[in-house]
């Protein structure tokens, strides 16, 4: 199983990493060679409103990006999820599942889009501040709608009928301070065969949601125990934390593109921060800035992870349970137990199973 497991994400890893490592040099290449400011000019023969190009702009780098990477998304998300059994999908099932992806993706992405070069128009060199505001904004409003209006549109959510399991989820839940007024199940099997849970959502719309994968393989007690774990999340402020860290974050990385960005335009022959075709060179400066700031990111993660594990323990008392069922997922969801140590520290927000369990087992 666990040889399986590291040929199953040494391959996703690398695929990965040859992925991104492709894209940055074809988009640095789309600028460097005036493929960039060709298509801008071309677009501009039949219009001319700046806004429009920028949408059709978009529109023909994303149906490109697509075009040239489709065999790699059909890979790494279809092709090897059959080759490992992990999938339940046909392969229409997944087309319509990445289409509707992408719709959402666009309904979401190209308001935020046109909003950018607003701004980008308006405040010029301090363009960064007000659109962190912004994409602070939208990341609380996307969280709050995402339980209640985006993902029912992937998934079938309904309340779980196991009643003695939903008290014990109750329970649970008013000890963590958390007012729950019911617990859902997703169809997560549609899908995959893979099982998890999650608690998403803020404010009313909060909702502890459990795969159907979960609820067919896992016993309560070891239902709970997962519970108790996404709840030790919320007990311990984990989620206001993440909003203050992300947010921190977000702030310093649309700061660092800002000024990179300015910087590098005239190396590839641009005067102007509006120019469409140089507007790429804002995404190859978050692609390198994003890689200085996901191992900080993944390593407090991993803290965060290891006090909601000794949160569930400690509330259900049930250590055998949780460990059981942390040995039963990593199977399921054909997890490596034990990854190289630089790329847990690098890719992985939780900790290893390996160090998971050592962890729960010192637990006094």
């Amino acid at each position: 199983m666990q040889s399986e497991a590291k040929r199953y994400h040494n391959i996703k890893l690398a695929v990965g990493i040859t992925r991104s490592v492709t894209s940055f040099i074809l988009l640095f290449l789309f600028v460097l060679l005036g493929l960039s400011e060709k298509l801008e000019q071309y677009i501009r023969i039949y219009y001319q409103n700046d806004y429009q190009v920028l949408l059709l702009y978009v529109i023909v780098i994303g149906i490109l990006s697509s075009i040239i990477f489709f065999p790699v998304s059909y890979y790494i998300d279809f092709y090897l999820e059959h080759k490992f059994d992990l999938s339940n999908q046909t392969f229409w099932k997944w087309i319509w599942e990445n289409t509707k992806s992408t719709m959402v993706g666009s309904a979401i992405g190209i308001p935020i889009l046109l909003v950018f070069y607003l701004i980008l128009n308006t405040f010029g060199y301090n363009w960064w501040l007000p659109f962190a505001l912004i994409m602070f904004l939208v990341s609380v409003l996307l969280a709050k709608i995402l339980p209640v209006l985006i993902l029912p549109i992937f998934y079938k959510v309904t309340p779980i009928e196991d009643e003695s399991l939903k008290e014990r989820i109750m329970v649970l839940s008013k000890n963590a301070g958390l007012n729950v007024t019911n617990v859902f199940k997703f169809n997560m099997s549609k899908n995959t065969k893979k099982a998890n849970a999650a608690f998403t959502g803020l404010g009313k719309t909060k909702r502890i949601l459990l795969g159907d994968t979960l609820l067919a393989n896992y016993s309560n007690d070891e239902i709970e125990t997962v519970i108790a774990h996404e709840l030790g999340h919320y007990k311990k402020k984990h989620i206001l934390k993440n909003v203050f860290i992300s947010t921190i974050f977000s702030f310093l990385t649309f700061y660092l593109i800002s000024k990179t960005y300015l910087l590098s335009l005239p190396f590839f022959g641009f005067s102007s921060i509006t120019t469409i075709s140089a507007l790429p060179l804002l995404a190859l400066w978050g692609l390198l800035i994003g890689l200085l700031i996901t191992p900080i990111s993944n390593a407090i993660s991993r803290k965060f992870e290891y006090e909601a594990d000794a949160y569930a323990i400690r509330t259900t008392n049930k250590r055998e349970a949780f460990i059981n069922t942390l040995d039963k997922l990593t199977d399921q969801n054909l997890g490596d137990r034990e990854p190289r140590p630089i790329v847990e520290w690098f890719f992985y927000s939780h900790p290893s199973i390996k160090k998971r369990i050592q962890a729960l087992q010192n637990i006094v």
